[in-house]
C-alpha cells in the first residue's frame, strides 16, 4: 500500500515562536497549554490521562507510536489531550498487543498532532520561558493568523477543567490489577478484609482504581461536585481524592466537600490534584509552576529513603502556607517543592505523584497499603 504524502502543519506558541512540521492524527486546529513529558514509555497512558485535559503534550522521547495502542492501556475512555507533538511517528507499529496505530487512534478520536519538529528545542524553550498556550493546525498555515487565536485562549491559571472529565454518574469499581501485571505478593489479610472507599473523581485514572481494588477495597466513584452528606450515606471506611486537570484552587466545589469530609475524621488519601485539594482544604495555598513535573523518574523523599516517581502536574502547594498541624512527608528532590503531606493528629495524607505507576516505577505502591492500614486502625478504634 503506497504511503500518502505528509501534510504540512505548524505549531505556534503564545509568544509567536513557530515550528513547522507535518500533520498526524486528526486534521484541523487545536489550542491548549503546551507542556512536555520526559517519559520514554507509556505514551498511551499519558494521552488518556484526564490530568492532561486542556493540554498539548510534547513527547521528548524521539520515537512515538512504535508499539501502537490497545484497549487495555487506556487510563480513561478516550484521549484527553488537546494535541500531541513528536519528533518521529511510527505509522506501522510492531507489537503483539497492538490493535491500532497511534495516528489512526488519534484520528478516530479527533485529536490533531504534529511531528517532524525539533522537540529538544521546544522543550528547552518551555523550560526557560515556561509552559504557555499554543496551537497546532494543518488548515491555518499562516503563523500570524494562528497566533491571534492562541492569544485569545484562556490561561491555565484559574481554569477549572474538572467538570469536563469527572464521571456524570456514581459507579462501583471492582476490577483489580490483572494477574499478569501484578508485581507484589498479595497479603492473605487483604483478601479477607474489605474496606469501602468513596473516590471523588476529579479525573481519576483506571489503574488507580485497579490498585485500590487489588488491596481489597470496594470502590464507589462519585462526581466531583458530590456533597459531603451524600458521600456519608455510603458509610465509607475512607475517602480517596483523585488526580485531575487544571488549577486546583478553581475547583471550589471539591475543596468545600473535602473540608466538610474532614470533620468526620475518616481516613483521607489524595493523589496529584487530590493532594492539592487536601492541602487547600487544610488552609494551604497553591501556585502555578513554571513548567511543572511530567515524567517517570522524579525523585521524591525527605530523609533516608528516595522514591523514583511518576509525576504529572503544573501546580504545587506553597510550603510556607501549610498549617502547623500539617507536616511535609516528601519533597520533589529536583526542586524541593512539596510532594507529600500528612496531618499530625488526624488520618489525612497525600502525595503529589502517581503511586499506581501507569506508566512509571512501582516504588510508591506501598502508599495504597498505608491507606489500608490507616482505615484498619480507624475501624478498630471505632469498636
Amino acid at each position: 500500500m503506497p504511503v500518502s504524502a505528509p501534510q504540512p502543519a505548524i505549531l505556534v506558541l503564545a509568544d509567536g515562536t513557530t515550528f513547522k512540521g507535518w500533520s498526524f492524527g486528526a486534521s484541523g486546529t487545536t489550542i491548549g497549554e503546551v507542556v512536555f513529558n520526559t517519559g520514554m514509555t507509556g505514551y498511551q497512558e499519558v494521552l488518556t490521562d484526564p490530568s492532561y485535559c486542556g493540554q498539548i503534550v510534547t513527547f521528548t522521547y524521539p520515537e512515538l507510536g512504535n508499539t501502537g495502542v490497545n484497549p487495555e492501556d487506556e487510563e480513561s475512555s478516550k484521549p484527553q489531550v488537546r494535541g500531541a507533538i513528536a519528533r518521529n511517528i511510527c505509522n506501522r507499529p510492531s507489537n503483539w498487543r497492538s490493535t491500532q496505530s497511534l495516528p489512526d487512534y488519534l484520528k478516530k478520536h479527533n485529536i490533531p498532532g504534529i511531528y517532524g519538529i525539533d522537540t529538544r528545542a521546544l522543550t528547552r524553550k518551555l523550560r526557560s520561558v515556561g509552559a504557555m498556550n499554543g496551537a497546532i493546525s494543518n488548515e491555518i498555515l499562516d503563523p500570524a493568523e494562528l497566533l491571534q487565536q492562541v492569544q485569545s485562549a484562556p490561561s491555565m491559571a484559574g481554569l477549572n477543567l474538572v467538570q469536563q472529565v469527572t464521571t456524570k454518574e456514581v459507579y462501583e469499581w471492582s476490577d483489580p490489577t490483572e494477574t499478569v501485571w501484578e508485581f507484589r505478593p498479595i497479603n492473605s489479610t487483604e483478601q479477607t478484609e474489605s474496606f469501602t472507599v468513596v473516590a471523588l473523581d476529579f479525573g481519576i485514572k483506571r489503574n488507580i482504581l485497579r490498585r485500590l481494588a487489588s488491596y481489597g477495597c470496594r470502590v464507589i466513584v462519585v462526581p466531583a461536585d458530590t456533597q459531603a452528606d451524600e458521600i456519608a450515606k455510603y458509610n465509607p471506611d475512607g475517602i480517596f481524592l483523585s488526580n485531575g486537570p487544571g488549577d486546583p484552587s478553581a475547583v471550589t466545589e471539591g475543596i468545600a466537600t473535602t473540608k466538610a469530609l474532614l470533620d468526620s475524621d475518616k481516613p483521607v488519601f489524595g493523589i496529584c490534584m487530590g493532594h492539592q485539594i487536601l492541602g487547600l482544604s487544610l488552609g494551604a495555598e497553591t501556585f502555578k509552576m513554571k513548567f511543572g513535573h511530567r515524567g517517570l523518574n522524579h525523585p521524591a523523599g525527605l530523609k533516608q529513603q528516595v522514591e523514583i516517581t511518576s509525576q504529572n502536574h503544573g501546580f504545587a502547594i506553597t510550603a510556607e502556607s501549610l498549617d502547623k498541624n500539617v507536616e511535609i512527608t516528601h519533597l520533589n528532590l529536583n526542586d524541593h517543592t512539596v510532594a507529600g503531606l500528612r496531618h499530625k493528629s488526624l488520618p489525612f495524607f497525600s502525595v503529589q505523584y502517581h503511586p499506581e505507576a501507569s506508566p512509571g516505577p512501582h516504588d510508591a505502591d506501598y502508599l495504597f497499603g498505608q491507606f489500608i492500614q490507616t482505615m484498619r486502625e480507624h475501624r478498630q478504634a471505632q469498636k
